[in-house]
């Protein structure tokens, strides 16, 4: 006669098949469980001694499956946390990282809290960025730009769910959807791999193009600066994600273009991630 597995069971084996694959297995193997079974992770540990459906083990099979397999545990609950706010995600769209809440951060401490100020994200893909910013500040008007139709469809998907209506979106290649337009703020977390970089085999489920930058991991961040002067109001900030090795190179390009009031913030682990600059006009 066969046993039913409980939920901690179930957990218990999810975990020890991860564990080769994941930095988080337990993690992984609970979040999966609780999508399956539409439960808080909260209430799925307070219920490890409940029984697992047969129709949900074959169902969390699946997912353990492709989880091993490599695919981001976002993309099989289609969903996850940044800035404290749930997102959906998809397979169109990367999925947004710790480390860019520091860009959120940053720019946060760069505008008055109060005044209608204008801001650009470049490359929204999930709308992260521009819907953390957005929900912080109601008075900021705030477009976010993407070149791809469907990660637009995921950022005004979360905008309705998060009924954050003062965000516009617009599809294009970086600022050719808003030409004429200047803003005092443009926030930008572009692909900055390089394509014969070696971690790019740990991202395959990802999209290339919010990954990789071209030949030497600049090429994007050398476009957005050279074309940010003349869509930034006088004394407009710009703030860039970047990889840890390219923050001379950021900080080079920005002075080159005329920006000053250069400086470069580490990430949680204190390497280099954000830098930023003042247009001097």
């Amino acid at each position: 006669m066969n046993t039913v597995a409980t939920i901690a069971d179930t957990v218990k084996h999810a975990a020890q098949t991860l564990h080769a694959h994941s930095e988080s297995p337990r993690l992984d193997a609970e979040l999966l469980l609780a999508s399956i079974l539409d439960l808080s992770r909260s209430a799925l540990i307070a219920r490890a001694d409940q029984p697992v459906a047969l129709s949900a083990e074959r169902a969390y099979a699946e997912l353990i499956a492709k989880r091993a397999g490599g695919v981001p545990i976002a993309y099989l609950t289609g969903s996850r946390e940044f800035w404290s706010l749930p997102l959906k995600v998809s397979p169109a769209v990367l999925v947004p990282r710790p480390e860019t809440e520091l860009l959120v951060e940053h720019a946060l401490a760069l505008l008055p809290r109060d005044e209608a100020c204008s801001v650009l994200d470049l490359g929204t893909g999930s709308g992260a960025i521009a819907l953390s910013l957005a929900h912080e500040r109601p008075h900021w008007a705030i477009t976010g730009v993407d070149n791809s139709p469907a990660a637009l469809q995921v950022a005004a998907c979360n905008s309705r769910d998060l009924k954050l209506s003062h965000v516009r979106w617009r599809c294009g290649s970086w600022f050719d959807p808003v030409a004429g337009e200047r803003f005092h703020l443009i926030v930008a977390n572009p692909p900055y791999i390089a394509a014969a970089d070696p971690a790019l085999k740990s991202l395959g489920a990802e999209p290339p193009a919010a990954l990789i930058a071209g030949p030497t991991g600049l090429e994007a961040l050398r476009a957005i600066i050279a074309q940010a002067p003349k869509h930034l109001s006088a004394r407009g900030c710009l703030a860039l994600e970047h990889g840890i090795t390219q923050a001379h190179d950021v900080a080079e390009l920005l002075q080159r273009h005329g920006f000053d009031s250069i400086r470069t913030y580490p990430d949680f682990s204190g390497r280099p991630r954000i830098t930023l600059g003042v247009t001097q006009h």
